[in-house]
């Protein structure tokens, strides 16, 4: 009795370590780095998204009868986290989700001769310090933010620090030292496009002035009304006595959307209308979000995802990643990336989109290894504002995700781009059109768009799971078919993926000798089968033009 004991306690030993063995080899391998510059971010406008709680759908006596998708639907950060929860953007390989701006909106509406218009969009702040609760409650942002946390999603908020909201029949205007409310720009030079108002009656933060200024009285008045008004005061004051910057317009907004990132642990921010606004106070913007970041940091040591720095990616408008560094504005040349940018968004790519697969993966292979070496470029096909995207019509959809997801860079998933929401909505004026709310419905009912869905998941996931993809170096193998792949390394971390597109459906021959030995196990995660590399080939049997080629 005793040996047999012996004998099976020798046994259980070895499958125990066998499996203890197979498990640690599985911990490793999804021990896969997050890196920026190959990330998949989903932007979404949180008032189109989902509606996780009616109950916050109508503040502020927002009644009034609006032009089509120019009021508020309904979508809020609990719906968002529901999505989180539920396991919606990890099926999507989504690693990081940029939010509109959350913070409280005019309460009024304009009438613009596009209709009746509410600032559902959030790019009309009254009050940097608070949220709008049609959007919800801060105990909602931090919800949000540690569910998305705990799937290693990292959450991205949206900073405005250019101009306030329009002025309109309940919402007074910032004082004179505050804004300019003249002087609309006409673009045509630096001072033309920075020192003036993009439009008529968007009141123009005074970003270029270093005089101190005392709060506006909106703010006095509402905050006093909201019982907060010394606390916040006593946190002006230890700010600027830490900082030692002079009280102008720009760093109380600086230190009131820096304290998103302490309060929340909020993981970057992209920055609106960059170029209308002078570039140095972006790099005072990235000093104070890094010192806001290490403070959050250090205060939550166990809560830190990485060793990644604050994400900070700009909105430049037209710049175009053929640029490299430089945006021209006709009489003076600038740098966003000198110590402000990690990365901007590409207004290049919808166009080449419309290029061959090979020649659009190779530029940008080549670009991002030399002009903009240690940046990155955010690429999308349609964004809340491009009345020109790629396919607006939504009669490519495949293609788009498909180039979207599979280009060099970091890829900008605009809500819907993954389900072919409309793009085209009848009765709707200007940018409205692109901002219809989130097709759930479709996914539902539509095996179209359930097929799309699951064909962007699958690109989705793979480029989760592979930096290389993103932020890795391309180079072709063969033309036809067209056949690639994608090698990244960094420290002890080595990715290496083969990526075939076009491909007959059927049984097709990938070469593969270039890359990997005969004998070697390879998983195609398109098709979600094993093949063995044989004769420096990889011959897969599948129903899909599409093969994802990673080691097993």
């Amino acid at each position: 009795m005793h040996k047999f004991l012996v004998l099976l306690l020798a046994v259980l030993t070895m499958f125990s370590c066998k499996s203890n063995d197979e498990n640690n080899k599985r911990a490793a391998k999804k021990e896969v780095p997050f890196v920026w510059n190959g990330a998949n971010l989903y932007f979404l406008l949180v008032d189109r998204f989902n509606n996780g709680d009616t109950s916050n759908d109508i503040n502020f006596n927002r009644t009034k009868t609006t032009g089509k998708l120019r009021g508020f639907e309904g979508g809020d950060i609990k719906g968002i986290t529901k999505k989180i929860d539920e396991g919606y953007f990890t099926d999507l390989g989504v690693n990081a989700i940029w939010l509109s701006p959350v913070v409280e909106q005019i309460h009024g509406a304009t009438d613009e001769g596009t209709g009746v218009t509410y600032a559902y969009h959030g790019y009309w702040a009254k009050d940097w310090t608070a949220l709008d609760p049609n959007f919800g409650t801060k105990d909602d942002l931090k919800t949000l933010v540690e569910a998305a946390h705990k799937k290693g999603i990292r959450i991205v908020l949206d900073a405005v620090i250019n101009h306030t909201g329009p002025v309109t029949d309940v919402d007074k205007v910032y004082p004179n030292d505050w804004v300019r409310t003249k002087d609309k720009c006409d673009y045509k030079d630096y001072e033309g496009t920075v020192t003036c108002n993009l439009v008529e009656n968007l009141p123009d933060i005074k970003t270029e002035s270093n005089d101190s200024v005392a709060l506006p009285p909106l703010l006095v008045e509402k905050w006093k009304a909201e019982g907060r008004y010394d606390i916040e005061v006593a946190e002006l004051d230890a700010f600027f006595k830490r900082t030692g910057y002079p009280r102008a317009p720009r760093f109380y907004i600086i230190k009131w959307l820096t304290d998103y990132i302490k309060e929340f642990g909020i993981d970057g921010y992209r920055a609106d209308t960059v170029k209308h606004t002078e570039p140095y106070v972006w790099q005072e913007f990235r000093t104070e979000c890094d010192y806001a970041f290490s403070q959050w940091k250090k205060n939550n040591p166990d809560k830190a995802l990485d060793d990644n720095p604050f994400y900070l990616v700009g909105e430049v408008y037209n710049y175009n990643i053929s640029s490299g560094q430089i945006f021209d504005y006709g009489d003076k040349q600038v740098n966003f990336f000198d110590h402000s940018f990690h990365s901007l968004i590409n207004f290049e790519f919808k166009s080449d989109a419309k290029k061959s697969y090979e020649a659009t993966f190779s530029k940008y292979s080549k670009l991002l290894d030399n002009q903009l070496k240690g940046f990155g470029t955010l690429n999308y096909v349609t964004s809340h504002d491009d009345a020109s995207p790629f396919d607006i019509k939504r009669e490519k959809p495949y293609e788009a995700i498909t180039k979207l997801l599979l280009t060099p860079g970091t890829s900008q998933i605009y809500y819907g781009d993954e389900t072919a929401r409309p793009l085209i909505i009848e009765g709707t004026v200007g940018d409205a059109t692109l901002r219809s709310f989130m097709n759930w419905d479709s996914i539902q009912t539509n095996e179209d768009t359930k097929n799309l869905l699951l064909h962007s998941q699958k690109l989705g996931r793979f480029r989760a799971n592979h930096p290389a993809i993103g932020a890795g170096i391309h180079q072709m193998i063969t033309q036809k078919p067209y056949v690639f792949y994608r090698s990244y390394s960094k420290g002890a971390y080595n990715d290496l993926v083969v990526i075939g597109l076009d491909l007959p459906k059927g049984i097709k021959t990938l070469d593969v000798s270039k890359i990997f030995k005969d004998g070697e196990m390879l998983h195609d995660a398109y098709s979600n089968q094993n093949v063995n590399v044989s004769k420096g080939n990889a011959v897969i049997d599948s129903e899909f033009d599409i093969v994802l080629l990673e080691k097993q």
